[in-house]
């Protein structure tokens, strides 16, 4: 295993808290990249159109071994990167933990050919990424979480119990021969279910097409994929959110619960949709709760 690490040090460069750095060192697999200019934002950490996968490392202050692959939400159409990401990412260094932002690919426009699997390779090499380069970022490989909000959440609910599937696009260069599953998940307001009454319906059809198949909803319906491999999970959601209802979170954790997969959530009468770290009210008190978790896990001191 260190043998394989120094190897896939070479294959991958190390981009540092707001640099953009690709995934992949060619052409990203599952769809063609776009014409430059496609994408749009950025000023703002906001993006849309995404031409090339990318992650920024956000490097702890005083690293405790623990790693975190971060995934903005944006109903797989944008990616509010800032709030749901930058920030995140930046609260989580000054803890310890080492962070990495991801910039996967989504768009409204489904001529660019973002849907599933296209996302779900994105985070799998993410993670890979961090895996691989843990030596040179101070990462352990068994302390590597993922987490995600909104359609993020569904991104990273995907990781969380996709781990051994396999997607015929990807390259199978040395990074993609590494393990892709988390060792924790973060779900916060997170999309689950796919062709239910309560699912996000822009999400479903962002990353489905407009007729998905229901054995394509079925595979992206992400409750009904926990296993007990699935890693321990930290959920937060809103009783008021009207953009994903609550019923998606809860969903997922009856799923973990039913299945043995330590699950903890924290569900609060308000705080609607998209509050990132938090805004007003009970909700914004959720980080805290995180940092609990994470110390009761030895994640973070």
């Amino acid at each position: 295993m260190k043998v394989l690490i120094v190897v896939l040090l070479i294959f991958a460069p190390t981009a540092w808290g707001g640099d953009w750095i690709n995934l992949w060192p060619g052409e990203a697999p599952g769809a063609k990249r776009p014409s430059a200019g496609t994408e749009t934002g950025g000023s703002n950490w906001r993006f849309s159109h995404i031409e090339v996968p990318q992650y920024s490392l956000f490097p702890a202050e005083k690293p405790n071994g623990t790693g975190v692959v971060i995934l903005p939400g944006g109903g797989y159409a944008n990616l509010a990167a800032d709030h749901e990401g930058r920030q995140v990412a930046e609260w989580f260094a000054k803890r310890g933990v080492t962070a990495m932002v991801v910039k996967y690919r989504v768009s409204a426009n489904p001529a660019l050919g973002y849907h599933y699997p296209v996302p779900q390779m994105d985070v799998r090499r993410a993670i890979r990424t961090m895996r691989a380069m843990s030596v040179k970022w101070a990462v352990d490989v068994g302390r590597i979480g993922v987490m995600g909000f909104s359609a993020g959440g569904h991104l990273c609910s995907t990781a969380v119990t996709m781990f051994d599937d396999t997607f015929k696009q990807e390259t199978r260069d040395p990074i993609d021969l590494v393990s892709c599953r988390p060792d924790f998940g973060i779900l916060c307001y997170p999309v689950i279910a796919m062709g239910q009454p309560y699912c996000h319906g822009g999400s479903v059809r962002n990353l489905l097409g407009l007729e998905p198949s229901q054995e394509l909803l079925d595979r992206n319906n992400t409750a009904s994929r926990v296993t007990r491999r699935t890693p321990p999970i930290f959920l937060v959601h809103s009783a008021d959110d009207r953009a994903v209802p609550l019923r998606n979170g809860t969903d997922f954790a009856a799923a973990c619960a039913e299945k043995g997969v330590p699950v903890t959530c924290h569900i609060y009468a308000k705080g609607g949709h998209g509050y990132g770290l938090g805004r007003t009210g009970e909700s914004q008190k959720w980080p805290a709760r995180l940092e609990d978790w994470m110390r009761s896990y030895g994640w973070m001191d």
